[in-house]
C-alpha cells in the first residue's frame, strides 16, 4: 500500500517532542505557582513570627517542611531575595503611583517618602526580613545589596528622583543630580528605619509627620531651624 506524504506526517498530538515540551511547560508552571504560594506563606509567617524566624519556623507556619523551602530557594538568603523581589516590587509601584500626581519635585519626594513609610510600617517584620540578614551572613547580604532585589529597588528609586530633577534643574546641574538622589535615599532609609524601630511614645511622630520631616530635611536641611536659634 502506498502512503502519501500527507498521510505520513505526524500530527501535533502525536509528536513525542511536542508532548515532552508540553509536560515540561506544565511542570514549570506548577513550580512557579508553588514558588509564589511559598513566598506568600513565608511572608505571612514572617509577619507573625518576626524577622528572625528560622527556615524551620517559617516552614512550620506554612504547613510544610523546611526541605521544601530549601528545594525552591536554596537557603534563607535565597528566600529573602525572592520575597524581596515581590515586596520591594510592590513598594516601588506604590511609590511611583504616588509621585505621578505630584506637581513639583518636592511634592513628589513627599509622596514617595510617604508611600515608603506606609508600606514599611504595614509590616516591620517583613521589611526587616528582606532588607537585613542575620549575623554571620554578611557575604549573602553584600550580594543582595549589590545586585539583588534591594539593589535594583534603590536603582529604580534613584532614577525616579533624578528624572523630575533634570526637568526642573536642567542638564547643567547633572553633577548635583548624579549624587543627590543617592544621598537622599540614604537619609530616607536610615531615618525611616530608625523611626520604624523606635518604640511608641508621646514624642514619636506619626507616619505623616515623619514623611513631612524627612522631606523638609531633604529639601531644606536644618538651616531654617539653625537660623531661629
Amino acid at each position: 500500500m502506498n502512503i502519501s506524504p500527507a498521510d505520513s506526517r505526524v500530527g501535533p498530538s502525536e509528536d513525542p517532542a511536542g508532548a515532552i515540551d508540553g509536560r515540561a511547560a506544565r511542570w514549570q508552571t506548577h513550580r512557579e505557582e508553588r514558588r509564589r504560594d511559598l513566598i506568600k506563606a513565608a511572608r505571612k509567617a514572617v509577619h507573625a513570627l518576626g524577622s528572625d524566624a528560622s527556615m524551620e519556623d517559617i516552614a512550620g507556619a506554612a504547613g510544610t517542611s523546611k526541605s521544601v523551602f530549601y528545594r525552591y530557594f536554596g537557603d534563607k538568603a535565597g528566600l529573602q531575595q525572592a520575597m524581596g523581589e515581590v515586596v520591594l516590587g510592590q513598594m516601588q509601584r506604590r511609590m511611583k503611583e504616588a509621585a505621578q500626581s505630584a506637581q513639583t519635585p518636592r511634592e513628589g519626594l513627599f509622596a514617595m517618602v510617604s508611600a515608603y513609610l506606609q508600606m514599611a510600617e504595614s509590616s516591620p517584620n517583613v521589611y526587616a526580613f528582606i532588607t537585613r540578614l542575620t549575623p554571620g551572613e554578611a557575604s549573602a547580604q553584600d550580594a543582595i545589596a549589590a545586585s539583588g532585589a534591594l539593589g535594583n529597588f534603590f536603582e529604580q528609586v534613584t532614577e525616579m528622583i533624578a528624572t523630575p530633577m533634570r526637568q526642573y534643574l536642567g542638564e547643567d546641574k547633572e553633577a548635583l543630580i548624579e549624587y543627590w538622589p543617592t544621598a537622599a535615599i540614604g537619609l530616607v532609609r536610615n531615618a525611616g528605619e530608625m523611626w520604624l524601630g523606635s518604640p511608641a511614645s508621646d514624642t514619636k511622630p506619626n507616619q505623616a509627620t515623619m514623611a513631612a520631616n524627612i522631606t523638609d530635611w531633604l529639601c531644606l536641611g536644618i538651616a531654617p531651624m539653625l537660623a531661629t536659634t
